[in-house]
């Protein structure tokens, strides 16, 4: 599978909050890195990622571009309560090795009410 399609497929699964769906997309050594994290290497623990993401809050990814050079694809995102951010995936033999995320967490963080202020709140 061409890096963007596998990647809007990954979109899709996402948005199921489809986790064994996701972790079959990476190999099993891969590395999944949103940098506002500590990254998380291995197929099992990135699945396990997911599950404990999708426990704390409800995400939804609506693609905005998807770019593709070589085995890799970058997608630029936004969701429905107004954050946005970028991915860059490294696409070898059909599987994710590498998956970095930039995102604003403090935004992340207040819009889904896990920081104790609103998410009106200036920095």
């Amino acid at each position: 599978m061409q890096p963007k399609r596998l990647v809007e497929a990954w979109v899709d699964a996402f948005n199921r909050r489809d986790v064994d769906t996701l972790a079959d997309f990476y190999a099993d050594d891969a590395v999944n890195h949103q940098v506002a994290e500590t990254p998380v290497r291995g197929k099992a623990a990135i699945r396990q990622m997911f599950v404990d993401a999708f426990a704390l809050t409800e995400m939804i990814c609506e693609i905005e571009n998807i770019f593709e050079d070589g085995d890799w694809a970058i997608l630029e995102w936004k969701d429905p309560i107004g954050l946005r951010g970028c991915g860059f995936f490294r696409i070898q033999q059909g599987k994710i090795r590498l998956q970095r995320g930039y995102w604003d967490k403090l935004t992340f963080l207040r819009l889904h009410g896990l920081t104790g202020e609103s998410a009106q709140a200036s920095p």
